[in-house]
């Protein structure tokens, strides 16, 4: 049976480092990761000579990622139509509703932003392309493990205690799954101050051809816009443009 390689495995490590950080010096790199400096240092030499990190001009001891991890990165989202069509989607709709909308996708207990459109408004969510946060938290993510089976479900469940972002958020296992048994009936999902408390979310699900869940689409606004008035519009975007992003995806409704 093939084994992983233990230097692989570190210096993917410190390339994930750079997910929410600019640059970084082999000293972060250390204590970040608790590894001897001997071993971080060969590790840097190596992506250095690699490409995959460069120094920072006039800091050569800081660090930033380099121009394969962006020729790779690019490569992959050339061959994922998702991302490409759900750029055009969420920003008709973000056009519509002046709010973020977002498009995630599921991996492992947690869901990653692929897609973002920002609202013009001063006030509004702060978020990225790239982001990562616990599923059970959020309306996409919600959306996506409703769409799970019991296997997968209990799967995720199994992997650790559910994490709470805000005092909202959902921590107990089965009332998780009842949470998700009406994301079910009603194909909506919302994030009532789950992973933020002053924001508000919406989102239902995209299906490809097969008709699995393989992305959700949301719509996002702080609590101060989330009026009565306006969210059966906001619910109704949502719905709607995870509806046209699915068609482009090759969804049929039978």
């Amino acid at each position: 049976m093939a084994r992983v390689v233990p230097a692989v495995i570190r210096a993917l490590d410190i390339l994930e480092l750079f997910l929410d950080r600019p640059d970084m010096s082999a000293r972060e790199v250390i204590e970040r990761l608790d590894l001897p400096r001997t071993t971080v240092h060969e590790l840097l030499v190596t992506l250095v000579e690699r490409s995959y990190l460069v120094a920072v001009p006039g800091q050569p001891v800081r660090y930033r990622l380099g121009m394969p991890l962006f020729q790779l990165g690019s490569a992959f989202a050339g061959r994922l139509d998702l991302v490409r069509e759900a750029q055009s989607v969420a920003r008709d709709v973000a056009a519509e509703c002046d709010e973020a909308v977002h498009v995630a996708v599921l991996d492992g207990a947690d869901v990653v932003y692929l897609v973002k459109v920002d609202s013009t408004h001063p006030v509004r969510m702060v978020s990225g392309v790239g982001l990562r946060l616990p599923a059970h938290c959020t309306a996409v993510g919600k959306v996506l493990l409703a769409g799970l089976d019991r296997a997968g479900l209990n799967a995720v469940l199994a992997a650790g205690p559910l994490a709470g972002m805000t005092p909202d958020s959902i921590t107990d296992p089965e009332r998780l799954r009842a949470e998700l048994d009406r994301v079910r009936a009603e194909g909506l999902a919302v994030d009532m101050g789950e992973s933020d408390s002053a924001m508000r979310c919406v989102a239902a699900a995209v299906r490809d051809h097969s008709g699995a869940a393989v992305a959700a689409m949301s719509v996002s606004a702080p609590i101060i816009r989330w009026t009565a008035q306006v969210q059966p519009r906001w619910t109704e975007l949502a719905r709607a443009g995870a509806a046209s992003l699915s068609a482009r995806m090759g969804y049929q409704r039978r």
